[in-house]
């Protein structure tokens, strides 16, 4: 159920992250090799990126999939950013469709994606809706698990969480409430914070480029290291960090 990557790092474009590897996030919506629950990723996807100079990240987003995409392969091609949020989408059986479902879900300087599915949604997950205040349930970006987990995460990043606490502590509220996989992906354009709930993630660290958090590796690098299940990690200009949820 979908894939994803963010990265931070040295100026690069995204066409040298998602479409030039030879597994990168580009392939990943038609062949990815270690997705578990479904098959391809041709449901949306999504760029969120960061330009010098401003905290609030730029989006593009589509309903279909990234290779039928002619206009990506071009803003891939000439943008260049220090931070990035991708992902392409497999959905959730009952979730809806269209643009505003992709990922990357966005609000002031964050980006956030959901890999996975809440089981039972939406019948069972009226009692983690709950933990929301009225507006803003009735405010979420779209009809999906993923814009739940994201609104649950806003409402702790607005409340001062630092990222990694606001996806622990939705994981938490989640797991308490339903089942599920809850593989979370979130950046501020400086650090990155992710768990590994359910499904498959792994990070690379680039010596004088930057730090890579995705579902599965792009390449065959021996420096891609996979995050235990059950896991928070934390990535950043001081390194990675990996802790047990």
């Amino acid at each position: 159920m979908c894939r994803h990557l963010a990265y931070v790092g040295e100026p690069v474009s995204p066409r040298a992250l998602l479409v030039e590897p030879p597994f990168g996030l580009h392939r990943q919506s038609w062949a990815p090799r270690l997705q578990q629950y479904g098959t391809v990723n041709v449901d949306g996807f999504g760029l969120g990126w960061y330009a010098d100079g401003d905290e609030v990240p730029a989006r593009y987003r589509r309903a279909g999939p990234i290779w039928a995409d002619t206009s990506f392969g071009d803003l891939a091609r000439v943008l260049r950013t220090r931070a990035l949020l991708a992902a392409v989408r497999s959905a959730t059986e009952g979730c809806a469709a269209g643009e505003e479902a992709a990922a990357p879900f966005a609000a002031g300087r964050w980006l956030f994606s959901h890999n996975g599915a809440l089981t039972g949604w939406p019948e069972g997950t009226g009692a983690l809706a709950a933990l929301l205040p009225p507006a803003e349930l009735l405010g979420l970006v779209a009809r999906t698990d993923s814009a739940l987990l994201w609104a649950l995460a806003v409402h702790r990043l607005r409340a001062g969480a630092g990222l990694g606490e606001a996806l622990a502590g939705t994981v938490a509220d989640a797991a308490a409430h339903t089942a599920g996989r809850m593989n979370l992906l979130l950046t501020d354009g400086r650090e990155i914070a992710a768990t590994a709930w359910g499904d498959t993630l792994h990070h690379r660290t680039v010596p004088g480029l930057g730090v890579l958090v995705a579902s599965e590796p792009s390449d065959d690098h021996p420096d891609w290291a996979t995050v235990p299940d059950r896991s928070l990690l934390l990535a950043g200009p001081d390194g990675v960090t990996v802790k047990p949820l």
